[in-house]
Order: structure tokens, then sequence, then C-alpha cells
């Protein structure tokens, strides 16, 4: 026990994300004590968030990076012993089980901080983004997993020599890459208007777009009605990280997530039906891509050398789709709200019973873990 627990110390700070909270982490117990050896203040929450800056996300922050996703947790009011862990000081120097707390779902589709290339920057309303020197790419906050669905990018700035390439990208995708570069993404590149998957690059246009265009974005996601597992069925519901261990940075506690691309990799699957088309300043150019690899898709723009553009989620677009019916992505805050919501409930119905403090401590033989 104690070996795995220096190898996830060891791995998180050689991540520069600071001291992970899990076992031997201890939990801090605030208050002073009399000579009777009671507390004269009550101990200081462990279950409070510190407040968010304005744009919703701390300015200090771990990133997705090297194999590992960082999931911004807040305390789940809903969690079974919530109110016992917060009063008992029998828990003080223990690791904070992680169905305590919940993934913090953004009220608003906005430019994620933490699921982007660091060296991209991002505006304070977190709707622009300026790229930086090699291709490197940004994502939304919120995924599509079925329906139709539209979102606008205005290309602010695109200087001589620099290019961009805008699209839909999967979680998996590589953010020290281009849109388009791997399996899990797909793009239209500024440049000669080229169509982009797995870094193949196909005619799609006669010309590309730049400075004072504006070009948007229609996936359309076919239902997966016959695997209930499947991310594209309509009852799909988002993972709950709370059998994730919690990983402090600067305050704020964050779930940590190991992916497996090989895994994904291997079980990847075309999603028949599907389809995506770009347009520019309103104009259809046509079907970009079809049959695309199943699973949920994320609002993406990469950018070679210093690229400005601004996000329009909705739902006030400047050139709606005329020739489809869709759903603006800003809906998607909403949407996900709900789903992590049921996705929290199921876990605490299946776990009934199990999710207990003297359990996750001590375990069922009754000793220490």
């Amino acid at each position: 026990m104690d070996s795995n627990c220096n190898t996830a110390k060891s791995r998180s700070k050689m991540r520069g994300i600071g001291r992970p909270i899990g076992r031997g982490t201890k939990r801090k117990v605030v208050g002073a004590v009399d000579a009777d050896g009671v507390s004269s203040k009550k101990p200081k929450s462990d279950l409070v968030m510190p407040k968010l800056p304005a744009n919703g996300y701390p300015t200090e922050h771990p990133f997705n990076k090297d194999g590992f996703q960082y999931i911004l947790a807040e305390p789940d009011p809903h969690a079974p012993f919530r109110q016992e862990f917060d009063e008992s000081q029998d828990w003080a120097g223990k690791p904070i089980p992680g169905w305590l707390y919940r993934k913090l779902s953004p009220t608003s589709v906005l430019v994620a901080m933490h699921d982007r290339a660091p060296q991209l920057r991002v505006s304070e309303e977190r709707l622009s983004v300026t790229g930086e020197k090699g291709y490197c790419m940004a994502r939304a906050t919120h995924g599509v997993h079925y329906g139709s669905w539209y979102y606008e990018v205005n290309i602010v700035d695109m200087p001589e020599g620099s290019a961009t390439r805008i699209g839909w990208s999967q979680e998996l995708g590589n953010l020290q890459g281009p849109c388009g570069y791997d399996k899990f993404s797909y793009s239209w590149r500024s440049r000669k208007g080229t169509r982009f998957h797995q870094s193949k690059g196909y005619h799609y246009a006669d010309s590309g777009y730049g400075t004072g265009d504006t070009v948007g974005c229609l996936i359309n996601l076919s239902a997966d009605e016959k695997n209930p597992k499947s991310a594209n069925n309509p009852n799909y519901l988002p993972s709950t990280h709370k059998d994730r261990p919690l990983i402090k940075f600067k305050n704020y506690l964050y779930f940590e997530e190991k992916d497996d691309v090989q895994k994904a990799i291997k079980q990847l699957q075309e999603l028949e039906g599907s389809s995506m088309v770009f347009y520019k300043n309103g104009k259809n150019i046509g079907v970009a891509f079809e049959n695309l690899i199943s699973g949920v898709y994320y609002p993406a723009v990469s950018f070679y050398k210093s690229v400005t553009v601004t996000f329009n989620f909705g739902p006030n677009f400047k050139y709606p789709p005329q020739d489809a019916l869709f759903r603006g992505v800003y809906e998607l805050a909403e949407d996900a709200a709900v789903r992590q919501t049921l996705s929290d409930l199921v876990y605490f119905t299946e776990n009934e019973g199990k999710l207990r403090l003297d359990t996750f401590y001590y375990g069922t033989s009754g000793n220490p873990m």
C-alpha cells in the first residue's frame, strides 16, 4: 500500500500538479484546543470549495496531458455521510473519499481552460483563443454525443504564414497537434481549403478562409440505439469519476483519470449515418466527412502561429444554416448538467450501503487501510 502511495505521489510531482489527496495524505483539522483537549473553535470544513474567479475556473490549474485528465471537482451536497465526515474528528489525518465530491458542471459552453495546449492564450471571457508557434489545439467544455449541433468560429486575425484548422475532436485527440491529426478528430484547414483526418489531407473546397470570415461547423451524430454502452446512445450517461483519486492543486481538488489510448483505438467503430458539414459565411461547402468514428465530439480549433479566433456557441449565430435542422452548442450546458446529475444518482443507487466512511478508511476487516 505504501509503495503504491509513493508511486502516485512521484507521478503527480513529475507532472507538476501538486500534492495528491490519496491514501496517506492527511486531512487538516483547524481549531484551537484548550487545556482539557476540547476544541474552542468549530473545525473548518474540508468540503468547501474556494471561490472561483470570474471566468469560472481556477487561475492556476493542471492541464490534460501525459495520458491523464484532470476534472475540477466540487463538494457533492447529496453524497451519503457528507455531514458525518464534515463534523467528525475521527477522520482527521485521513484522505477524502472521491464520492463526497462531484464533477463541476460549467453553466455555459466555453473554451476549456484545462483541455487545451498550455501555450495557447485564452481571453478572460473564454471565447477567444490566440495561437503560439507550432500547431496545437483547444477544445470546448462540452461535447456532443448524438443529434445535429452547430457552432461558429470568427477569424479575428490570421497573419501571413499562419493557418488554422477548425472542426470537432474527441477528448483523446492530441492537443499538441492540429485538429485532424489522429483518429479522434476531423477538421477543415484555412490553407487551400483542405479537410483532414488521421493527418491525411483531402480536397474539399477550392479555397480556404481567412481574416474576417466566419466558419460554421455542423455535426450530425446518428443515435446508436442498439448498443446501450455506446457514447452515441440517446440514454448515454457520462462518468461520475467518483471512484477516482482526488488530486489537490492550489487549494482546488480534481479527479484524476488515466487515458488508455491504445485500448480506445482497438474499440473504435464507425457511426453509420453520421456526417460533418462546414459553412463559410453562410455558404454550405458540402459534406466533409461521413460515417465518423463513434464517440463524443467537442468543438475544436488548432492554430499554426499567432492566429486569433472567437467562438460563437449560440444562440445568436451570424449565419445559422438554412438547409438543416440543428441545435446550438450552447444548449449542451443544461443537457450535460442533467446527465451528470443522473449519472451521480445511478452511482449512489448502485453502491447503496457500500459508501461508508468506516469501510473506506478501515476496510471490511476493521483494520486501518
